[in-house]
């Protein structure tokens, strides 16, 4: 791949996580982020880092501005992009559907415009499995039936059948890889989850421990699972970003438009991540139990095999490696390092 990668959305979690990883690859990357969700330590660390590849170019600006994005593609010589750029907040889309469409759906519809107007035709999506819903079996492959049931999972999936029909007409090929849990961060600590609010739930543990008297919340302990909570299957970031890498690379190789699961294939329980942090904290964490939330299925395990078969995909890390790199990472942000 002789030109540069465009990574939407490259500073924030994790785009900010693959860039590291294009960079280590010695790619080439421009990113392209309004820093309303991302931070600009990231780049700064990304600009920085030492690695074989290079930041091209980090422009700020809007996918909800065809301006903006258009004059990247003007600027660089982009060859592929990565699309990461999104609202991405379940609860929140539900009292902000308008903004969720326009900027996550209008947002991807200009990007996809500026790409035809440029010839850029390799895509990598950040989707979810958010498109499938409700759970009718597990592990969820990618014939599982589409039912997202929030406005954040009917972005993505829209999203992807706009991609459907502009690989028809325009030859836009695409890579969907629909992310289960996302955890851990960079190694060394380097780079790790930014949000604010912070909404998932080894961070939220995580810093549970440097907020005196706050108890974490589980959420339901009678579900039909091992322990009786919810089962999540926890994918490591860094595994993430070799997946985004092997799909590049098969794009480059002339694969057609697919979708991939990420995840592990193993599930682990609220009580069990609770255990897996308190280990690599080394101390008890307080936690109080309420009621089941509705709408948070029982079992939620990816079957990847498709990814492993085509894309010769296969996670490495696991939820130890990924609440280790979480904990260290949450040490320096709190020391202020970060």
């Amino acid at each position: 791949m002789s030109g540069q990668v465009l990574i939407t959305g490259g500073a924030g979690y994790i785009g900010g996580l693959c860039a590291l990883e294009l960079l280590k690859a010695g790619r080439d990357i421009v990113i392209f982020d309004n820093f309303s969700t991302g931070n600009e330590k990231t780049a700064d660390i990304l600009r920085n880092c030492g690695t074989a590849g290079r930041v091209a170019g980090c422009e700020r600006g809007d996918l909800r501005s065809y301006a903006d994005i258009n004059a990247v593609f003007r600027k660089y010589r982009i060859d592929a992009a990565l699309h990461f750029a999104a609202f991405s907040q379940v609860g929140e889309s539900a009292s902000r559907p308008q903004d969720y469409y326009i900027n996550n759906v209008g947002g991807s519809m200009n990007l996809f415009r500026a790409m035809m107007e440029a010839g850029v035709k390799k895509l990598v999506f950040s989707s979810s499995a958010a498109v499938y819903g409700e759970p009718e079996y597990t592990p969820v492959d990618e014939e599982h039936p589409l039912g997202p049931i929030n406005v954040y999972g009917r972005t993505k999936l829209f999203i992807e059948k706009i991609l459907d029909d502009y690989d028809a007409a325009y030859g836009l090929r695409s890579v969907r890889l629909r992310y289960f849990n996302a955890a851990g961060a960079a190694d060394s600590g380097v780079l790790g989850e930014r949000h604010d609010p912070e909404t998932h739930l080894i961070p939220n543990i995580l810093k549970s421990v440097s907020s005196p008297g706050r108890k974490f919340e589980i959420y339901g302990d009678d579900y039909p699972t091992r322990d009786g909570t919810c089962v999540r299957d926890y994918v490591d970031v860094r595994d993430l970003a070799s997946a985004h890498l092997l799909a590049l690379d098969y794009l480059a190789a002339g694969g057609p438009t697919d979708r991939f699961n990420l995840g592990t294939a193993a599930g682990s329980s609220v009580k069990e991540v609770f255990a897996a942090c308190e280990a690599a904290v080394g101390e008890k964490i307080s936690f109080s139990l309420k009621p089941r939330r509705p709408g948070d299925p029982a079992v939620l395990v990816a079957d990847s095999g498709k990814a492993g078969k085509i894309l010769g995909w296969k996670p490495e890390k696991t939820l130890s490696d990924s609440i280790n790199a979480a904990w260290l990472w949450e040490k320096k942000t709190r020391a202020g390092v970060k």
